[in-house]
């Protein structure tokens, strides 16, 4: 009931707002600290994945699947066609490059990547990769 009653006092109650103006000094050490802070968690840094780490990376994130020969894989490797991995092998490689670089794979995109250099393209382009 309380729920319901929130809403309709809402929209009945006024309270008179004031702008008011904030200036602030850039060059404080105290912002500019935070400044820095929020740039360093931010998603959206300057600094984006070479191509070579993407490499690596993939290729670690596939020599670790349980169900694959690490010596067998290379930047060119095929999922189901050099590997011997079913379509939900290539599912749970693509799950686990998702948590690799943080990233969600959209279903349509993820179901293309069937091979190393399909993964690494898509990553290497995704302006979100970590």
């Amino acid at each position: 009931m309380a729920a319901a009653l929130r809403p309709a006092i809402l929209r009945h109650l006024r309270i008179p707002a004031q702008a008011q103006s904030l200036t602030v000094d850039p060059s404080a050490p105290i912002l500019s600290s935070f400044m820095n802070r929020i740039r360093s968690m931010s998603s959206h840094g300057d600094e984006h994945l070479t191509h070579e780490e993407v490499v690596d990376r993939v290729l670690d994130v596939v020599k670790s699947y349980p169900k694959v020969d690490p010596s067998k894989v290379t930047p060119q490797v095929h999922f189901q066609k050099d590997l011997g991995l079913d379509s939900l092998d290539t599912v749970e490689i693509v799950m686990a490059l998702e948590e690799e670089f943080k990233l969600e794979i959209p279903d349509k995109e993820a179901d293309k990547i069937d091979s190393c250099p399909l993964a690494i393209e898509y990553i290497s382009n995704h302006p979100m990769a970590a």
